[in-house]
């Protein structure tokens, strides 16, 4: 099987990987959590960007921040799509966007860190009488697991490709 560096992957696709970054201090300013710093691109570094935010208080802020790239990129990369397929036909513009969009698309699970930290709060939390989020905690850190177990068969970016397949194809 062939395989490359995670560095390698990670400056290939360095957009994906700031708008990751970006989404999880977004939803840390939008849940009312301090960041206390952000590195949104660090070549050659693994991971290839981080945002060391205050401890939760809340389960939802906890489980938004943990999502928060699932949602913002997995929602950019259908929507850069959308917009290439329908505005832009050709030229050095069009392969720009659709690259991207799949960087940003590659980029969009959470790692097993956020996955397993969703989990242990979930567990935390149901303790306390627990929210209606618990009810996709657990499925949503089954797929992170499987999807982030998966990156040998490029899962990451066979996802990115069903996300741009999927806004090419909207109307």
């Amino acid at each position: 099987m062939f395989t490359i560096p995670g560095e390698m992957i990670a400056l290939i696709t360095f957009p994906g990987v700031i708008i990751h970054e970006w989404a999880h201090k977004k939803y840390c300013d939008w849940t009312g959590v301090k960041v206390h710093k952000v590195k949104y691109f660090d070549p050659g570094k693994n991971p290839a960007g981080y945002v060391l935010h205050e401890q939760p208080t809340k389960y939802s802020q906890t489980f938004w921040i943990s999502i928060g790239p699932f949602i913002i990129n997995s929602l950019l990369a259908i929507l850069i799509s959308y917009f290439t397929s329908q505005f832009v036909h050709e030229g050095l513009i069009y392969y720009l966007l659709f690259w991207c969009a799949l960087s940003i698309g590659m980029h969009a699970f959470p790692s097993d860190h956020d996955a397993s930290h969703i989990f242990n709060e979930s567990k935390k939390s149901l303790k306390n009488g627990g929210s209606i989020l618990h009810y996709f905690a657990y499925p949503f850190y089954a797929l992170v697991w499987l999807a982030n177990k998966l990156r040998f068969i490029w899962f990451d970016l066979w996802y990115a490709i069903i996300l741009i397949a999927f806004g090419s194809s909207l109307i």
